[in-house]
Formats: structure tokens, C-alpha cells, sequence
């Protein structure tokens, strides 16, 4: 029987959750949290158009409703919390928009996430920028833009997100930009969601084997709805591959879609469940997984730890390639999973720095720790699914905040057992 009752407040207050399904059946219908990555580039690009657009369907997560509170900020010092994107986003914005001297700063751990790459690339076009603390990490101080170029180049394989946010200040630019990507691009359909976004505001670009062109040029005003979440329908597809029988309906995802992470459809047709669209959203159904799997995340890199879980909880044997990126993420994600993945017997093999195995010929065994979330709230919702095989206690509660704030009650309607301990 499904459950109602409002369990947020609950939840989040906890230091830990004991998660458990007695039936191992699953049969929900779920309204997505709406995408992160599309409410914070729209909050930017209609920031840019002095907020004249109609923006519907904003997410909820912490993350965008940092976005939108510092947006409308006037205080010279500008704290992001550990919103990844919203430092980079806003980095660019108070730039091109010349507010002088603002800090922009954040949690302990966005301190040592690094900013350099980009900071470099505005330095180039005229910015003056100071680090206060450490060269190359948050925080920082923007002194004064004034255009001096408009040409640069940046490097495509450590975050989509310095790029997409070089990308949405460009048409302000005196002269437009030219960028020009060096080495692997990584997360390559994260930034055409960013183009895709900027040309329903009235921008137009050229992007020519790795070099994109963008004019001078005015965003207009333009109504935008929000698609649902791809990243937070993959824990769902977990749920359903995990599950003896699961009827699992998802409403608000587009069969055309700009996320990146819609590449969870055709993953999962490897492992075990199909994807049926429908007015409405997706139904998901179980189908036979296969017993190996390699895949490049380099272009979805937020599906890896959900992947890596699946495949461990199910005997699949997996190589997972184009995880570079998950290094410098609310945690060291790579490790993060592996010492998790431990705790159920299962074991790994990480080689470099973005090569992640689970290994063949292994079962999992209920664990006798708890699963440690690492403050990422997607390791707490990545792990989550496995509670249909063993009762699991998961910490820190609270993360899912940052991304998908009604995780936990969504859970409860598909009746999941859930506790505070």
C-alpha cells in the first residue's frame, strides 16, 4: 500500500536510514524531480535577458535554488555551498556582467575542487580574477572585465561545465567568442543541451569538428518548461532491474531529450529493462540482462555509480572506460564506489584514473557495515536500490538534497520500508 505522509522533514533530520522492501514487487508511478542541468543554465540564460522569460518546472534541488538565490543577490560575497555547476555558471556570469569585487566561495570541499581552467580562459578574454586562498581553487575575487579577446582555447576532458559556461556568456562578448577544444571532449551532449538551450533563446552558434563559433549577439525572451530528471530516473531503473516484478511508470521525460543521461536508456537494455514511452513519461519493463557489459561514460558521467551497483548486485561482469571526471566530483567517486562496493564482498579493479571493473563470478553478500555516502548525494541514491536484496543503512540522508530533495519519499510509494536510526 502506498504511503502519503510527508517524510522530508523526518528524513533529512536523521544521521542514517535502514532501508528494506519486504516484497521484492515494485509497482509506482513517480513525477521526476525536474533536471538540475537544464533549471540552472535556463536561471542563467534568462538572468541574461534581465529574468523576462517564463520559466516553468525548476527543480528543486538545493543546487538550482542556490542558483536562484544568488542570482538575485546583491551582496558582494556569493557562497555556492558545494553546487558544483553554480560556482562555474556564476563564475562566468559575474564576469561578463562586470560585478566587481565578488567573491565567489563555497564548502570545504568546493575549495578543493578546481576552477583554474576556467578562471584561465576568462583571464584571457579581460578578466581580472585573484584566488584567495589557493591557486587554481575557490575562493575567488572578481575584480574588473574588460574585453580583450575573443578567442581562446580550453580543454574538453575535465568538465563540460567550464565550457558550457564560457558558452552562455559569449553572445555578450564585444566580438563574440571562437572556442576552440583541445584533446578528448568529454560530456559532449551537456553541451549541446547548452546550445540546444541557448538557440530557444534566440542565439545561433557554429560548432565545427572541436571549435564552436558564437557571434555577438541578444538572448530574447522565451516561455521554457523543464523536462524531468534522466539522472534521477536511473536509480528507478535500478529499482526495476533489482526487483522480482517491477511496474514502474515515470512521468515527465521526453523521448526527445537534451539530457545526456537519457544514454541510461539504451545502457539498460543491456541490463535488463526496456524503455516504453508514452505521453506522459516512460514505463520501464524488466527484460534478460546480459552477463558483461563495457561502456564509455565519458558523456554520461553521472550514470557510472548507478551502472557500477547494478552490475555488482546482479553478477554482471563490467567495464566501465571515460570516468576521468568522477576524480574531481562532490567526492573521489571512483574510490568512493570501489570501498563501498567492498562492504558486499564484491570486488574491483581501478585502473588509472578512469577505468573502473566489477569484476566476474561474484555474488553479493549483505553488508555488515554501513554504506557511507561520502556527503555525494549520488552515492546514498546509487546504492539505495540494492536494499531490495538486503536490509541497508545508509548516512547522511540529507545529500539527496543537493539533486533529487523528494528521493526518499518517492521510495516510501513504492513501498520501500524506511527507518531513522
Amino acid at each position: 500500500m502506498t504511503q502519503t505522509i510527508k517524510t522530508e522533514p523526518q528524513f533529512f533530520g536523521a544521521e542514517a536510514l535502514k532501508i528494506q522492501h519486504s516484497t521484492r514487487k515494485v509497482q509506482a508511478d513517480i513525477q521526476l524531480t525536474s533536471s538540475k542541468s537544464e533549471s540552472n543554465r535556463v536561471l542563467i540564460i534568462n538572468a541574461l535577458t534581465e529574468n523576462k522569460s517564463k520559466l516553468e518546472n525548476l527543480s528543486a534541488a538545493r543546487d538550482t535554488v542556490t542558483m536562484q538565490r544568488l542570482l538575485s543577490s546583491e551582496s558582494s560575497e556569493l557562497n555556492v555551498l558545494d553546487a558544483g555547476t553554480t560556482m562555474r555558471f556564476l563564475t562566468a556570469f559575474c564576469t561578463v556582467t562586470n560585478r566587481q569585487n565578488t567573491t565567489l566561495t563555497g564548502t570545504k570541499r568546493m575549495q578543493e575542487r578546481p576552477i583554474k581552467i576556467l578562471v584561465d580562459a576568462l583571464q584571457k578574454l579581460g578578466a581580472e580574477i585573484e584566488y584567495l586562498n589557493n591557486d587554481g581553487f575557490p575562493p575567488i575575487l572578481i575584480k574588473n572585465f574588460i574585453s580583450q579577446n575573443n578567442t581562446i582555447q580550453i580543454r574538453g576532458d575535465i568538465s563540460s561545465q567550464y565550457i558550457s559556461a564560457l558558452l552562455m556568456i559569449a553572445p555578450l562578448l564585444p566580438d563574440g567568442l571562437v572556442l576552440k577544444l583541445t584533446g578528448k571532449v568529454g560530456s559532449k551532449p551537456y553541451i549541446q543541451m547548452t546550445l540546444n538551450l541557448m538557440q530557444h533563446f534566440g542565439v545561433q552558434y557554429k560548432w565545427q569538428e572541436n571549435q564552436i563559433k558564437i557571434a555577438p549577439q541578444k538572448y530574447t525572451s522565451s516561455n521554457y518548461m523543464v523536462e524531468s530528471d534522466w539522472s534521477g530516473a536511473s536509480y528507478w531503473y535500478a529499482i526495476a532491474s533489482m526487483a522480482d516484478d517491477a511496474k514502474i511508470s515515470l512521468w515527465g521525460l521526453r523521448k526527445k531529450s537534451h539530457q545526456g543521461d537519457r544514454a541510461i536508456v539504451q545502457i539498460m537494455e543491456k541490463l535488463g529493462v526496456k524503455t516504453e514511452f508514452t505521453k506522459t513519461g516512460v514505463n520501464l519493463v524488466k527484460t534478460q540482462a546480459v552477463n558483461s557489459l563495457e561502456w564509455d561514460f565519458t558523456h554520461c558521467p553521472d550514470l557510472a555509480q548507478t551502472i557500477a551497483v547494478i552490475g555488482a548486485m546482479k553478477g554482471i561482469s563490467l567495464k566501465m572506460t571515460g570516468l576521468e571526471s568522477l576524480r574531481i566530483k562532490e567526492t573521489d567517486r571512483i574510490s568512493a564506489i570501489a570501498q563501498e562496493l567492498q562492504k558486499f564482498d564484491i570486488q574491483t579493479k581501478i585502473i588509472g584514473d578512469e577505468e573502473l571493473h566489477i569484476l566476474p563470478n561474484q555474488t553479493p553478500k549483505a553488508p555488515l557495515e554501513m554504506i557511507n555516502t561520502y556527503k555525494d548525494h549520488r552515492m546514498a541514491m546509487a546504492f539505495a536500490p540494492a536494499s531490495l536484496l538486503f536490509p541497508l543503512e545508509i548516512e547522511r540522508p540529507k545529500v539527496v538534497e543537493k539533486s533529487y530533495p523528494s528521493y526518499w519519499e518517492d521510495l516510501l510509494k513504492a513501498d520501500f520500508q524506511i527507518t531513522t536510526i
